[in-house]
């Protein structure tokens, strides 16, 4: 039995934004950020907890899901799938607006605490090949880390070619699991850690309700939809692109031509008003 797509939307919130299942995202952030000990998180309180959401909502495909630890640091968790325009920027407002949006008009600075962002990508975005990276403020010229209120971390799905032998650390087992689960009739053997089970348990179709399957499915529907209006969309260019090519060959064929017959007239004697006279269409050639 293969099991649902964990990118999916619907299905990426039911994992992550179970009030229920918190020990799940809890060991996500907890791998992806690398957070050491005495920095683990311990406790979630999910702001915007999993609740099917309507056939209407699917043209807002991204996805979030906003928690905060026992720190009172926010997380902000994100599954894009295809890359919008002005990702990045939107990427700088959205994590920006989290942390402004701490305190009221007149209440001190300081109460401001960190906003940690998470883009789980099922697209490339950097031309480095770490399919892990963390992008933080640093002091230009002494690399000095001062400003640390804001963190963005980014999961290039794309860039992760481990297979199942190859995975050693809690972080490639999540990372696997993103990528592959929907490839996967059983769970590895080596996924034998209880939150990783319980995500495989969450995606198997029988435990879903018939409206949720409902969504999942118009959600995989309007994605393949979006790739194939891409795909068309580069087809056309690439097809624009090649009828210009050979009508730009064409031409240019054409006035090597006139000026090869031009070259063999100056041979026979013609002068530059003869050949010009002969409606050639071409700029004047020295006697």
């Amino acid at each position: 039995m293969k099991f649902l797509d964990p990118t999916n939307d619907v299905a990426f919130k039911k994992l992550f934004g179970n009030d229920q299942k918190k020990e799940v995202l809890i060991s996500l952030l907890n791998s992806l950020l690398k957070l050491k000990e005495g920095k683990k998180i311990v406790e979630v309180e999910i702001q915007n907890p999993y609740q099917v959401p309507k056939i209407a909502e699917l043209k807002n495909t991204v996805l979030d899901v906003k928690c905060k630890d026992q720190r009172n640091i926010s997380y902000l968790v994100e599954m894009q799938v295809a890359k919008a325009n002005g990702f990045e920027k939107r990427v700088l407002y959205y994590t920006s607006k989290a942390y402004v949006n701490q305190i009221e008009i007149g209440e001190d600075y300081p109460h401001l605490n960190q906003v940690v962002f998470l883009g789980i990508l099922d697209f490339n975005i950097f031309e480095s090949q770490e399919y892990l990276s963390t992008h933080l403020i640093l002091n230009q010229n002494t690399q000095e880390h001062a400003l640390k209120d804001l963190y963005f971390n980014f999961v290039e799905l794309p860039k992760f070619n481990k297979n199942e032998h190859q995975l050693q650390t809690i972080e490639d087992k999540w990372i696997y699991f993103l990528k592959n689960a929907k490839n996967l009739e059983v769970v590895p053997e080596s996924m034998n850690e209880k939150e990783l089970k319980s995500a495989f348990e969450t995606l198997q179709k029988y435990g879903w309700n018939k409206e949720e399957l409902e969504v999942y499915d118009n959600i995989a529907i309007y994605r393949q939809d979006e790739r194939g209006r891409i795909e068309q969309a580069k087809m056309d260019g690439l097809k624009e692109g090649e009828e210009i090519g050979i009508e730009k060959g064409k031409i240019e064929g054409k006035i090597e031509e006139k000026k090869e017959v031009a070259q063999n007239l100056l041979k026979l004697g013609w002068t530059n008003a003869q050949i010009v006279s002969t409606d050639l269409n071409l700029p004047e050639f020295a006697d």
